[in-house]
């Protein structure tokens, strides 16, 4: 029963963050990189990566702009100072990823589709959705599969050719939205689990090498993050422990993630293409290092999320009837890891992107 409620809470947060009305939700989906070091880095890689372009596909924690009309506030506060359709306080996973291999945050897909501007194209395009999986979820926007599919027309409409693709990387986030659209269809039963995950995989494995036909070189592709440790599971344990139940799903679908990589992919060629992003190594490293160095009075442990709602019946971002918040965020959102009950802060995701590093430089090559 607790597993159900967990998930149960998970996907409704997942999905339902995507959708306002009236200013409300429906139902209720690092230290800042230093400015010098941010461009330093841009300048170092500007050479050889200059005409790079980043395709990204997949859920929330990549997502720069496809919901933006329907992330609301307190999103957004710290970067670019207003929702602007990241599920953050500020910059996600992609926001580091791109000037770390030597371009930008490329355009949101449903943004360039309404202004058409060729000039948005340079950095490639973002085709992640928030509340999303390999397959259909509760949430009503395209999943994994449509997102490829979208790409593969806009190459069929000559929006990119062959030759903007020679030097192009797709990153892949895959962040569990199809595990918690399961347990709440089939009623919380885990012993269909384990075939879930092949499915899952088999899916994911079908949209990595449609990527790979269609002329990308290289692609990045998330582990799952440790489900566990994020604050609507670990809330029962009063953000002190991480669910290891979850966690060991989490394992799982990382171990046959990485076994279909190298069978089926990397094996086979000369060189590898398909570049496994650690998260949930990641996360826990990064978490046990936040856990040394809190320094923040408000957040008591690294597992609890800054932005959170009033009581259990509400969420970060929700408001009343009358439009009054019912919710609250902590006084300094760069000293959390977590910015809602789902999603890493600005801070997170650079202490993230920090443990990937080894692993983007060798897809930077």
């Amino acid at each position: 029963m607790a597993q159900r409620i967990l998930f149960t809470s998970l996907l409704i947060f997942l999905c339902l963050i995507l959708f306002t009305e009236a200013h409300a939700l429906i139902i209720g989906g690092k230290l800042q990189l230093h400015r010098h070091d941010h461009h330093s880095r841009r300048r170092r890689h500007h050479e050889h990566s200059s005409d790079l372009k980043l395709f990204v596909f997949g859920d929330s924690y990549a997502d720069t702009g496809n919901c933006r009309k329907s992330v609301p506030e307190p999103y957004g506060t710290t970067f670019p100072g207003k929702p602007a359709g990241r599920f953050s306080d500020g910059r996600v996973l992609t926001d580091y990823i791109a000037p770390y291999l030597g371009t930008k945050s490329p355009v949101s897909y449903k943004n360039w589709r309404k202004s058409g501007k060729r000039s948005q194209l340079k950095y490639g395009m973002n085709f992640a959705h928030g509340g999303t999986g390999v397959f259909n979820t509760l949430v009503d926007e395209p999943n994994m599969t449509t997102q490829v599919k979208f790409f593969q027309q806009l190459l069929e409409e000559k929006v990119f050719t062959k030759h903007d693709l020679n030097s192009s990387v797709a990153l892949v986030s895959l962040a569990g939205n199809d595990y918690a659209t399961y347990l709440v269809k089939n009623n919380s039963d885990l012993q269909g689990f384990p075939g879930l995950t092949k499915s899952i995989i088999g899916q994911l494995a079908m949209n990595l090498k449609l990527i790979l036909d269609l002329g990308v070189p290289k692609i990045a592709v998330t582990s799952m993050e440790p489900m566990g440790c994020l604050p609507q599971s670990s809330a029962v344990y009063s953000y002190k422990n991480c669910s290891e139940s979850l966690n060991s799903a989490s394992k799982f679908h990382n171990q046959l993630l990485q076994q279909e990589i190298l069978q089926n992919f990397n094996n086979e060629s000369k060189r590898p293409v398909i570049f496994t992003l650690d998260l949930y190594s990641a996360f826990m490293s990064a978490l046990m290092k936040k856990e040394n160095h809190l320094g923040n009075v408000e957040l008591k442990t690294s597992l609890q999320p800054c932005c959170a709602g009033v009581s259990k019946d509400y969420l970060c971002g929700n408001v009343d009837k009358s439009g009054k918040k019912r919710y609250i965020v902590c006084e300094n959102p760069k000293l959390s890891f977590f910015w809602d009950n789902i999603h890493p802060s600005q801070n997170g995701w650079h202490a993230v992107f920090s443990e990937l590093q080894s692993s983007l430089r060798i897809i930077r090559e």
